[in-house]
């Protein structure tokens, strides 16, 4: 049961629904609803998610050894060899693509097919340069960033030309791998970063640890909120430049989840002892609380089942996954 449990873990099966919605949230926004695609899309979405965070875990495994608290990840325990970690990635890769095969089986390959592809392929070759490189490279959260953003790109393209709805998801699944990797991640792993040699945003304008205090700088802190702030922006944009129809509840909803997340963004900015814990349950009040406002921002164009449908879902998989595997609620094992 505990290597289950550890293979679960390392499949990142509890967040799982959340880290798999983008490519379908990116076809509904070009009008596809069709179950059978849709389920196509999540496990290509899921098979690529995996495969990075997989990846990841294969090469910091010396680093994350530094932590404690990381202790009980498959990769550091042993629960799970590096070797058949490597093994899972390759044989993602293969089913990322039999699955795309299968998407578009009987279908011609034209020109918005192609670029999803190019997409895909683009998005991996990112991602893995960001996984086995970036921890030496300040500013490689750009290219993770740019990775995910177009594994939800090819959601849409996989079924025609993208809207400006597209476009703004696109630019908000951006800004929000950018805040996670560069922002969340640098406060995060400030007190050990620096210990392995690491090149990033955070050790590069000053923030560290020195005890049990943290120091993080303005230059930061206005990085940070500048990120969110333009995803805030960005949330408002199809009502306010498009004319995309909007009700005066759904605009309430969509301001109240928007201060929750700078509130705990803030909150992160501006924490004063390195707290672990703290920082990790402020990450994941905003991954959750990010990922319903996309839903939300959907709601007059997709109606009101869908952006139930798209809110509830990750949500729900979550709390049923999660303590299945030893998991603490939105105190996720990063």
């Amino acid at each position: 049961m505990n290597k289950v449990a550890a293979y679960a873990r390392l499949l990142r099966i509890p967040g799982l629904a959340a880290l798999a919605t983008p490519t379908i949230i990116a076809a509904i926004t070009v009008g596809v609803y069709d179950l059978y695609s849709l389920s196509l899309l999540f496990l290509i979405g899921a098979f690529a998610a995996i495969y990075g965070f997989i990846l990841n875990d294969y090469s910091d495994v010396e680093l994350d050894k530094l932590i404690p608290e990381l202790h009980g990840k498959p990769l550091v325990s042993g629960d799970v060899s590096k070797k058949n970690a490597l093994t899972i990635s390759i044989f993602l890769i293969l089913l990322t693509f039999l699955f795309i095969f299968i998407l578009w089986r009987g279908e011609v390959l034209d020109e918005y097919k192609f670029m999803a592809l190019i997409c895909i392929i683009l998005a991996g070759i990112l991602g893995s340069f960001y996984n086995i490189y970036g921890k030496k490279i300040a500013g490689s959260d750009f290219f993770v960033a740019i990775s995910m953003s177009l594994v939800f790109l090819f959601g849409a393209l996989s079924f025609g030309p993208p809207g400006i709805l597209t476009w703004i998801i696109f630019l908000l699944t951006f800004n929000q791998a950018l805040h996670m990797n560069s922002v969340e991640g640098g406060i995060k792993d400030a007190d050990h970063d620096y210990k392995m040699g690491v090149n990033n945003i955070a050790l590069n304008v000053g923030v560290k640890v020195k005890g049990e205090d943290i120091f993080i700088p303005n230059s930061f802190k206005i990085f940070g909120l500048g990120i969110r702030l333009f995803s805030v922006l960005l949330l408002f944009s199809p009502f306010i430049f498009f004319n995309v129809s909007y009700s005066i509840l759904q605009l309430t909803i969509l301001a109240l989840g928007s201060l929750g997340v700078l509130f705990f963004n803030v909150r992160l900015l501006t924490i004063k002892k390195f707290d672990r814990s703290r920082i990790r349950k402020y990450i994941g009040i905003q991954s959750f609380l990010r990922y319903s406002l996309v839903p939300i921002m959907l709601l007059s164009t997709v109606g009101e089942m869908v952006t139930l449908i798209l809110i509830a879902f990750p949500i729900g998989w979550y709390i049923v996954f999660a303590p299945l595997i030893g998991e603490k609620l939105f105190k996720p094992r990063m």
